[in-house]
């Protein structure tokens, strides 16, 4: 761990320039206590750095939270272990994409079936409490429940070191969650602004407590925290079904359908959100961009790059780093940069062993644009152990 300043600690040992000024930058808020810290994956990100733990009193900045409010990943471990599955993966790979739309925007065509209906209800039983329609965000939110979305999300089909097969993936709460952080931003920003507050940067506008506009972005945030939680377990469901089939399928198969995949073990867990926590000696707003929850005991999941081991991990509750821990590799390369920089070939080579889709679409995410993982790990030393390692054998990510 590095003292960057007196109200920023790091433990990433690959941290650029332009990243380390923006986390000093978001340590220097008035509220902020008693530090931020920084996690191994960080990098870069609109407003607080991605891969940021900020905890603030009296006040939460919305982009400090993100726009992908309560992005997460789900992991199931299945009573199967990798001999028992047939050797042709592309079956499997394509049914899932069949089963779970992928993209930017994109939507079931209709709702039809009941664990989706049920997930539904709640939502929308929810958002009635709490005062506000989520139709005023994204009109077809009800049809983006159980998708996945793009960029960095993904499912998984992978193997852990005792050859136990699990089904990972990672997503958050789609549209609808990205307009209602887009509109708090922005009610953030027209408040600093009229009250003449001066910011060091214009997406480290707030919302103080006790008004409002606080009261709401809460709510409206909690909700979507919900949504993005109950859209994994939707997609969880989708792909659980479809590997059942897959595996039922195969000659000779001892599993003779969906109700034979047991789910032995299953971890849930947000890494773009905020909670009340109480850190030394004060009741903050802890807002986790980019990092997970890692207090004594509490089980969480750290994914690598799409071509790169990921982890199942217990925290280890350290203090300084405000009980959190990564929430994966981190980006090394922007997007862009990453496109100039990479070649298919190179992404295939990364992925040699791997069931995935072939396309120049995903060279922006081959794991050389992210940081090295088993680095990332090294430096979260004192904040997680690690229980099992997954290594991929399929994958589906979105255009």
């Amino acid at each position: 761990m590095e003292t960057i300043t007196p109200k920023l600690l790091s433990w990433a040992s690959i941290l650029d320039q332009g990243t380390r000024e923006q986390a000093v930058t978001t340590a220097s808020m008035p509220f902020i206590h008693p530090h931020v810290a920084l996690m191994p994956d960080a990098h870069l990100g609109l407003g607080a750095t991605v891969g940021s733990v900020i905890p603030t009193l009296g006040a939460i900045i919305p982009a400090a939270v993100g726009v992908d409010i309560g992005c997460g990943m789900i992991a199931v471990r299945t009573q199967l272990v990798a001999d028992e599955l047939p050797r042709d993966r592309r079956p499997l790979r394509e049914a899932i994409e069949r089963a779970v739309p992928l993209s930017a925007g994109a939507a079931n065509r209709t709702v039809s079936r009941e664990h989706t209906q049920r997930r539904l209800d709640e939502l929308t039983r929810e958002a009635q409490e709490a005062g506000f329609d989520p139709g005023r965000y994204a009109k077809r939110w009800e049809l983006q429940l159980g998708t996945l979305g793009s960029g960095n999300h993904f499912i998984e089909v992978t193997v852990d070191e005792a050859q136990r097969v699990w089904l990972f993936l990672h997503s958050g709460s789609r549209g609808v969650g990205n307009k209602i952080a887009q509109h708090h931003i922005a009610v953030a920003r027209r408040g600093c602004e009229a009250r003449g507050v001066d910011l060091p940067h214009r997406d480290l506008a707030y919302l103080s407590e006790g008004t409002d506009e606080f009261d709401a972005y809460i709510t409206q945030m909690r909700w979507a925290q919900h949504y993005a939680l109950l859209n994994r377990e939707e997609m969880m469901d989708r792909v659980v079904r479809q590997f059942a089939e897959w595996v039922a399928g195969a000659p000779g198969s001892t599993v003779a359908g969906v109700a034979d995949v047991q789910r032995t073990e299953e971890i849930n867990c947000h890494h773009n959100y905020t909670e009340p926590e109480h850190h030394y000696g004060r009741d903050v707003w802890l807002s986790r961009k980019g990092a997970i929850n890692a207090e004594h005991g509490r089980m969480g999941l750290i994914p690598g790059s799409m071509g790169t081991a990921s982890y199942v991990v217990r925290g280890l509750g350290d203090a300084a780093s405000l009980r959190s821990a990564p929430h994966g590799a981190g980006r090394e390369y922007s997007r862009t940069r990453a496109r100039r920089t990479f070649t298919r070939e190179q992404l295939r080579e990364a992925m040699v062993g791997i069931e995935y889709r072939d396309t120049d679409a995903f060279i922006d995410e081959i794991p050389a644009a992210y940081k090295d993982i088993d680095r990332v790990m090294a430096d979260a030393a004192d904040l997680v152990e690690v229980v099992h390692t997954l290594r991929q054998i399929v994958n589906v990510k979105g255009d």
